[in-house]
Protein backbone atom coordinates (compact mmCIF):
# COMPACT_ATOMS: atom_id res chain seq x y z
CA UNK A 1 0.00 0.00 0.00
CA UNK A 2 0.96 3.49 -0.73
CA UNK A 3 2.55 6.06 2.16
CA UNK A 4 -0.72 7.89 2.09
CA UNK A 5 -2.76 4.39 2.16
CA UNK A 6 -4.29 5.01 -1.32
CA UNK A 7 -4.64 2.14 -3.61
CA UNK A 8 -5.15 1.99 -7.32
CA UNK A 9 -6.61 -0.99 -9.66
CA UNK A 10 -4.47 -0.96 -12.92
CA UNK A 11 -7.38 -2.36 -15.55
CA UNK A 12 -5.00 -2.92 -18.44
CA UNK A 13 -1.38 -4.34 -18.58
CA UNK A 14 0.49 -6.52 -20.70
CA UNK A 15 2.68 -8.55 -18.02
CA UNK A 16 3.69 -11.45 -20.18
CA UNK A 17 5.61 -9.27 -22.31
CA UNK A 18 9.73 -9.57 -23.16
CA UNK A 19 10.06 -6.71 -21.20
CA UNK A 20 9.11 -8.31 -17.93
CA UNK A 21 10.53 -11.61 -18.46
CA UNK A 22 13.33 -11.52 -16.25
CA UNK A 23 11.82 -8.71 -13.96
CA UNK A 24 8.43 -9.41 -13.40
CA UNK A 25 8.88 -9.74 -9.33
CA UNK A 26 10.26 -6.53 -9.18
CA UNK A 27 7.77 -4.95 -11.22
CA UNK A 28 5.29 -6.55 -8.85
CA UNK A 29 7.13 -5.16 -5.59
CA UNK A 30 7.18 -1.76 -7.31
CA UNK A 31 3.38 -2.04 -8.05
CA UNK A 32 2.54 -2.81 -4.27
CA UNK A 33 4.84 -0.20 -2.44
CA UNK A 34 3.18 2.49 -4.84
CA UNK A 35 -0.51 1.37 -4.35
CA UNK A 36 -1.30 -0.72 -6.83
CA UNK A 37 -2.92 -2.85 -5.83
CA UNK A 38 -4.71 -4.99 -8.19
CA UNK A 39 -3.53 -5.54 -12.16
CA UNK A 40 -5.19 -6.87 -14.83
CA UNK A 41 -3.23 -8.70 -17.33
CA UNK A 42 -4.42 -9.26 -20.72
CA UNK A 43 -3.96 -11.73 -23.38
CA UNK A 44 -3.80 -10.54 -27.04
CA UNK A 45 -3.37 -13.87 -28.38
CA UNK A 46 -3.93 -18.17 -27.09
CA UNK A 47 -0.03 -17.84 -26.10
CA UNK A 48 0.19 -14.48 -24.60
CA UNK A 49 -3.36 -15.74 -22.75
CA UNK A 50 -1.31 -18.33 -21.47
CA UNK A 51 1.21 -17.06 -20.21
CA UNK A 52 -1.28 -14.23 -18.32
CA UNK A 53 -3.05 -17.07 -16.84
CA UNK A 54 0.06 -18.87 -15.69
CA UNK A 55 1.31 -15.45 -13.78
CA UNK A 56 -2.71 -15.07 -12.35
CA UNK A 57 -2.09 -18.52 -10.92
CA UNK A 58 1.35 -17.58 -9.14
CA UNK A 59 0.94 -13.78 -8.31
CA UNK A 60 -2.84 -13.45 -6.52
CA UNK A 61 -3.02 -9.53 -7.19
CA UNK A 62 -3.06 -10.37 -11.03
CA UNK A 63 -6.02 -11.35 -13.09
CA UNK A 64 -6.12 -12.60 -16.81
CA UNK A 65 -8.48 -11.66 -19.27
CA UNK A 66 -7.93 -13.55 -23.00
CA UNK A 67 -8.39 -12.14 -26.83
CA UNK A 68 -7.01 -12.09 -29.45
CA UNK A 69 -6.09 -8.17 -30.72
CA UNK A 70 -7.65 -7.28 -34.19
CA UNK A 71 -3.78 -6.44 -35.19
CA UNK A 72 -2.93 -10.37 -34.66
CA UNK A 73 -6.09 -11.92 -36.23
CA UNK A 74 -5.22 -12.20 -39.65
CA UNK A 75 -1.93 -14.42 -38.44
CA UNK A 76 -3.29 -15.40 -34.84
CA UNK A 77 -7.17 -16.03 -36.24
CA UNK A 78 -6.88 -19.60 -36.26
CA UNK A 79 -6.39 -19.63 -32.51
CA UNK A 80 -9.43 -18.08 -31.75
CA UNK A 81 -11.46 -21.70 -30.70
CA UNK A 82 -8.57 -22.82 -28.32
CA UNK A 83 -8.92 -19.28 -27.07
CA UNK A 84 -12.50 -20.03 -26.58
CA UNK A 85 -12.47 -23.05 -25.10
CA UNK A 86 -10.22 -21.70 -22.38
CA UNK A 87 -13.23 -19.99 -20.64
CA UNK A 88 -14.80 -23.16 -19.91
CA UNK A 89 -12.29 -23.87 -17.23
CA UNK A 90 -9.88 -20.87 -16.41
CA UNK A 91 -10.55 -18.21 -13.99
CA UNK A 92 -10.66 -15.53 -16.84
CA UNK A 93 -11.88 -12.28 -15.55
CA UNK A 94 -13.20 -10.66 -19.51
CA UNK A 95 -12.87 -11.10 -23.03
CA UNK A 96 -9.89 -9.39 -24.88
CA UNK A 97 -8.73 -7.16 -25.91
CA UNK A 98 -10.90 -7.01 -28.97
CA UNK A 99 -12.01 -4.46 -31.74
CA UNK A 100 -11.15 -2.36 -34.60
CA UNK A 101 -7.73 -1.01 -35.26
CA UNK A 102 -7.88 0.66 -38.76
CA UNK A 103 -4.52 2.69 -37.99
CA UNK A 104 -2.21 -0.41 -39.23
CA UNK A 105 -2.74 -2.52 -41.53
CA UNK A 106 -1.76 -5.94 -40.45
CA UNK A 107 -5.28 -7.42 -40.61
CA UNK A 108 -7.95 -6.99 -43.67
CA UNK A 109 -11.57 -4.46 -42.08
CA UNK A 110 -13.83 -7.05 -43.14
CA UNK A 111 -11.89 -9.59 -41.39
CA UNK A 112 -11.52 -7.34 -38.35
CA UNK A 113 -15.50 -6.89 -38.13
CA UNK A 114 -15.64 -10.67 -38.22
CA UNK A 115 -13.21 -11.01 -35.05
CA UNK A 116 -14.84 -8.07 -33.05
CA UNK A 117 -18.30 -9.74 -33.78
CA UNK A 118 -16.95 -13.14 -32.48
CA UNK A 119 -15.28 -11.89 -29.61
CA UNK A 120 -18.85 -10.30 -28.64
CA UNK A 121 -20.83 -13.53 -29.23
CA UNK A 122 -18.21 -15.42 -26.84
CA UNK A 123 -18.28 -12.57 -24.31
CA UNK A 124 -22.37 -12.51 -24.24
CA UNK A 125 -22.41 -16.72 -23.51
CA UNK A 126 -20.12 -16.17 -20.85
CA UNK A 127 -21.34 -13.37 -19.35
CA UNK A 128 -18.07 -11.32 -19.32
CA UNK A 129 -17.58 -8.13 -20.21
CA UNK A 130 -15.71 -7.32 -23.14
CA UNK A 131 -12.41 -5.05 -22.73
CA UNK A 132 -12.61 -2.57 -26.55
CA UNK A 133 -9.36 -1.65 -28.96
CA UNK A 134 -10.46 1.10 -31.29
CA UNK A 135 -8.38 3.23 -33.11
CA UNK A 136 -9.44 4.93 -36.12
CA UNK A 137 -12.60 3.10 -36.51
CA UNK A 138 -14.78 4.79 -33.75
CA UNK A 139 -18.34 4.77 -36.53
CA UNK A 140 -17.48 1.25 -37.51
CA UNK A 141 -17.03 0.01 -33.79
CA UNK A 142 -20.59 1.16 -33.27
CA UNK A 143 -22.13 -0.42 -35.83
CA UNK A 144 -20.85 -3.19 -34.90
CA UNK A 145 -21.79 -3.17 -31.57
CA UNK A 146 -25.34 -2.22 -32.29
CA UNK A 147 -25.15 -5.32 -34.56
CA UNK A 148 -26.34 -7.01 -31.47
CA UNK A 149 -29.86 -7.21 -29.87
CA UNK A 150 -28.43 -8.22 -26.83
CA UNK A 151 -27.36 -5.74 -24.46
CA UNK A 152 -23.08 -5.81 -23.44
CA UNK A 153 -20.94 -4.43 -20.87
CA UNK A 154 -17.35 -3.65 -21.19
CA UNK A 155 -14.49 -0.76 -21.48
CA UNK A 156 -13.30 1.18 -24.27
CA UNK A 157 -9.19 0.74 -23.33
CA UNK A 158 -7.01 3.41 -23.38
CA UNK A 159 -9.73 5.80 -24.82
CA UNK A 160 -8.11 8.11 -28.19
CA UNK A 161 -11.70 9.13 -29.32
CA UNK A 162 -13.59 12.17 -29.34
CA UNK A 163 -16.08 13.94 -26.98
CA UNK A 164 -18.79 12.96 -29.05
CA UNK A 165 -17.63 9.26 -29.34
CA UNK A 166 -16.89 9.16 -25.91
CA UNK A 167 -20.76 9.95 -25.25
CA UNK A 168 -21.88 7.26 -27.34
CA UNK A 169 -20.10 5.04 -25.61
CA UNK A 170 -21.19 6.22 -22.38
CA UNK A 171 -24.63 5.55 -23.66
CA UNK A 172 -24.28 2.04 -24.55
CA UNK A 173 -23.16 1.42 -20.97
CA UNK A 174 -19.91 0.87 -21.62
CA UNK A 175 -16.55 2.30 -19.04
CA UNK A 176 -14.15 4.19 -20.53
CA UNK A 177 -10.37 3.72 -19.22
CA UNK A 178 -7.93 6.42 -19.39
CA UNK A 179 -4.26 5.83 -19.86
CA UNK A 180 -0.75 7.45 -19.64
CA UNK A 181 -1.06 9.36 -22.72
CA UNK A 182 -3.74 12.00 -20.77
CA UNK A 183 -0.28 12.91 -19.10
CA UNK A 184 1.37 13.78 -22.49
CA UNK A 185 2.18 17.80 -23.22
CA UNK A 186 -0.19 17.70 -26.34
CA UNK A 187 -3.20 15.71 -24.67
CA UNK A 188 -5.12 18.74 -24.27
CA UNK A 189 -7.74 17.53 -26.24
CA UNK A 190 -8.00 14.11 -24.02
CA UNK A 191 -7.49 15.78 -20.72
CA UNK A 192 -10.42 17.97 -21.71
CA UNK A 193 -12.95 14.94 -22.41
CA UNK A 194 -11.21 13.60 -19.36
CA UNK A 195 -12.39 16.66 -17.44
CA UNK A 196 -16.49 15.43 -18.68
CA UNK A 197 -16.41 11.86 -17.59
CA UNK A 198 -18.43 10.85 -14.91
CA UNK A 199 -16.39 8.74 -11.87
CA UNK A 200 -18.81 6.18 -12.06
CA UNK A 201 -17.89 4.93 -15.27
CA UNK A 202 -14.29 5.62 -15.68
CA UNK A 203 -11.04 3.18 -14.91
CA UNK A 204 -7.24 4.42 -14.95
CA UNK A 205 -5.30 1.77 -16.81
CA UNK A 206 -1.39 1.57 -17.77
CA UNK A 207 -1.03 -0.48 -21.23
CA UNK A 208 2.39 -1.39 -19.97
CA UNK A 209 5.02 -1.81 -21.27
CA UNK A 210 3.61 0.89 -23.78
CA UNK A 211 2.57 4.96 -23.00
CA UNK A 212 4.56 5.45 -19.88
CA UNK A 213 3.03 8.61 -18.59
CA UNK A 214 5.12 12.21 -17.93
CA UNK A 215 7.48 12.61 -15.49
CA UNK A 216 8.40 8.68 -16.70
CA UNK A 217 7.92 8.99 -20.18
CA UNK A 218 10.56 7.40 -22.47
CA UNK A 219 11.11 4.00 -20.08
CA UNK A 220 9.86 0.54 -20.05
CA UNK A 221 6.09 1.61 -18.53
CA UNK A 222 4.64 -0.47 -15.66
CA UNK A 223 2.16 -0.55 -13.26
CA UNK A 224 4.15 1.42 -10.28
CA UNK A 225 3.91 3.96 -12.77
CA UNK A 226 -0.16 4.25 -12.92
CA UNK A 227 -0.52 6.99 -9.97
CA UNK A 228 1.15 10.06 -12.48
CA UNK A 229 -1.81 8.92 -14.51
CA UNK A 230 -4.61 9.01 -11.74
CA UNK A 231 -2.48 12.25 -10.62
CA UNK A 232 -3.23 14.01 -13.71
CA UNK A 233 -6.88 12.83 -14.33
CA UNK A 234 -7.67 14.21 -10.80
CA UNK A 235 -6.34 17.25 -11.83
CA UNK A 236 -8.37 17.26 -14.89
CA UNK A 237 -11.27 16.66 -13.37
CA UNK A 238 -11.33 18.68 -10.22
CA UNK A 239 -11.64 15.83 -8.64
CA UNK A 240 -9.43 15.05 -5.39
CA UNK A 241 -6.85 11.59 -6.08
CA UNK A 242 -8.44 9.36 -3.21
CA UNK A 243 -11.84 10.39 -5.65
CA UNK A 244 -10.14 8.71 -8.41
CA UNK A 245 -8.30 5.92 -6.70
CA UNK A 246 -11.53 5.15 -4.69
CA UNK A 247 -14.33 5.24 -7.97
CA UNK A 248 -11.83 3.35 -10.45
CA UNK A 249 -11.36 0.86 -8.12
CA UNK A 250 -15.05 0.43 -7.38
CA UNK A 251 -15.38 -0.01 -11.10
CA UNK A 252 -12.80 -2.62 -11.47
CA UNK A 253 -14.70 -4.39 -9.49
CA UNK A 254 -18.18 -3.62 -10.90
CA UNK A 255 -16.91 -4.43 -14.16
CA UNK A 256 -14.55 -7.43 -13.68
CA UNK A 257 -15.26 -8.37 -9.81
CA UNK A 258 -11.56 -7.83 -9.29
CA UNK A 259 -11.26 -7.35 -5.48
CA UNK A 260 -13.38 -6.60 -2.84
CA UNK A 261 -16.74 -5.67 -3.19
CA UNK A 262 -17.25 -1.90 -2.24
CA UNK A 263 -19.52 -1.28 1.18
CA UNK A 264 -23.08 -1.30 0.25
CA UNK A 265 -26.01 1.36 1.19
CA UNK A 266 -23.25 4.08 1.75
CA UNK A 267 -25.04 6.50 4.58
CA UNK A 268 -21.79 9.28 4.42
CA UNK A 269 -19.49 9.59 1.82
CA UNK A 270 -16.42 11.90 0.54
CA UNK A 271 -16.41 13.72 -2.33
CA UNK A 272 -13.87 16.72 -3.59
CA UNK A 273 -13.20 17.37 -0.15
CA UNK A 274 -16.87 17.69 0.74
CA UNK A 275 -18.92 15.40 3.19
CA UNK A 276 -22.42 14.08 1.33
CA UNK A 277 -25.01 12.51 3.70
CA UNK A 278 -27.51 9.90 1.91
CA UNK A 279 -30.17 9.58 4.57
CA UNK A 280 -32.91 8.58 2.02
CA UNK A 281 -33.72 6.74 -1.13
CA UNK A 282 -37.38 8.25 -1.32
CA UNK A 283 -38.12 11.24 -3.98
CA UNK A 284 -41.39 12.51 -5.10
CA UNK A 285 -40.31 12.93 -8.88
CA UNK A 286 -39.14 11.06 -11.64
CA UNK A 287 -36.28 13.30 -13.27
CA UNK A 288 -35.42 11.26 -16.64
CA UNK A 289 -31.80 12.22 -15.83
CA UNK A 290 -31.73 11.46 -12.06
CA UNK A 291 -28.98 8.90 -11.00
CA UNK A 292 -31.06 6.49 -9.65
CA UNK A 293 -32.64 5.43 -12.54
CA UNK A 294 -28.86 4.59 -14.23
CA UNK A 295 -26.72 2.76 -11.39
CA UNK A 296 -27.15 2.70 -7.33
CA UNK A 297 -23.16 4.08 -7.57
CA UNK A 298 -21.92 7.58 -7.22
CA UNK A 299 -18.01 7.94 -7.79
CA UNK A 300 -17.20 4.72 -6.26
CA UNK A 301 -19.89 5.12 -3.61
CA UNK A 302 -22.78 2.39 -3.64
CA UNK A 303 -25.87 4.75 -2.34
CA UNK A 304 -29.00 2.16 -2.52
CA UNK A 305 -29.55 1.98 0.84
CA UNK A 306 -31.76 -1.56 2.59
CA UNK A 307 -33.15 0.73 5.11
CA UNK A 308 -33.53 4.49 5.87
CA UNK A 309 -30.36 5.56 8.47
CA UNK A 310 -31.62 6.93 11.98
CA UNK A 311 -30.69 9.89 13.16
CA UNK A 312 -27.74 7.94 15.38
CA UNK A 313 -26.82 6.42 12.11
CA UNK A 314 -26.00 9.42 10.44
CA UNK A 315 -24.48 10.35 13.31
CA UNK A 316 -22.13 7.51 13.37
CA UNK A 317 -21.59 7.76 10.05
CA UNK A 318 -20.33 11.51 9.95
CA UNK A 319 -17.67 10.97 12.48
CA UNK A 320 -15.62 14.02 12.49
CA UNK A 321 -16.71 16.30 9.84
CA UNK A 322 -13.87 18.96 10.97
CA UNK A 323 -11.84 17.63 7.41
CA UNK A 324 -14.46 18.33 5.23
CA UNK A 325 -15.34 21.88 3.04
CA UNK A 326 -19.04 21.44 3.28
CA UNK A 327 -21.86 19.21 4.57
CA UNK A 328 -24.66 18.43 1.99
CA UNK A 329 -27.47 16.60 2.28
CA UNK A 330 -27.63 14.44 -1.31
CA UNK A 331 -27.57 11.20 -1.41
CA UNK A 332 -29.65 8.57 -3.58
CA UNK A 333 -33.49 10.40 -3.12
CA UNK A 334 -34.79 13.60 -1.52
CA UNK A 335 -33.36 14.41 1.47
CA UNK A 336 -36.21 16.78 2.33
CA UNK A 337 -38.68 13.70 2.56
CA UNK A 338 -36.97 13.53 6.20
CA UNK A 339 -36.97 16.77 7.18
CA UNK A 340 -36.69 16.56 10.86
CA UNK A 341 -34.21 14.38 10.51
CA UNK A 342 -32.65 16.84 8.30
CA UNK A 343 -32.72 19.71 11.03
CA UNK A 344 -31.96 17.66 13.88
CA UNK A 345 -28.85 16.73 11.88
Amino acid sequence: MSLDGLTLVDSHAHLDCEEYRDSLPGVLARAHDAGVSLILSVGTSLESALEALEISRRHPQVSAAAGIHPNYFAEKGGEFDALAKLFDSKPLVAVGETGLDFYREYTGADMQRDAFARHIELALSKDLPLIVHIRDAYDEALKVIDSFDAPQRGVFHCFSGDAAFAREVLERGFFISIAGQVTFKNAEGLRSIAADLPLDRLLVETDCPYLAPVPRRGETNEPAFLRHTAETLAECMGAGLADVARATSANAWRLFRMGDEPPRGVIAYALKGNLYLNITNRCPNRCPWCVRFRSPWLAGHHLALDEEPSFEDINEAIGDPAPYGEGVFCGYGEPTERLEVVKRV
